[in-house]
């Protein structure tokens, strides 16, 4: 009986490399000032209301003027998402 043939196969390959793309990580000028510019008019809204016992800095918004500053600093971080 005749030996039956082996066939070779050819050894593995992997793919080819792919080459490392370079990220270009761009942020804008505008978006650090802006940015730390809320955060600090949020703080010293804050700071202000609290030291003037609640007159300054708008009256008749009485305790709403916490939220106003805690409004600014959440701009702030609402801004902060576009820095790269």
């Amino acid at each position: 009986m005749p030996k039956s043939r082996i066939r070779k196969k050819a050894d593995y390959t992997p793919p080819p490399a792919k080459q490392a793309q370079a990220i270009k990580l761009t942020t804008s000028a505008w978006v650090a000032p802006v940015m730390l510019a809320m955060f600090l008019i949020g703080l010293a809204w804050i700071v202000v209301f609290y030291v003037t016992d609640g007159s300054l800095p708008v009256d008749s918004l009485d305790n709403w003027n916490i939220v106003v500053g805690f409004g600014f600093i959440a701009a702030g971080f609402a801004v902060s998402t576009q820095w790269k």
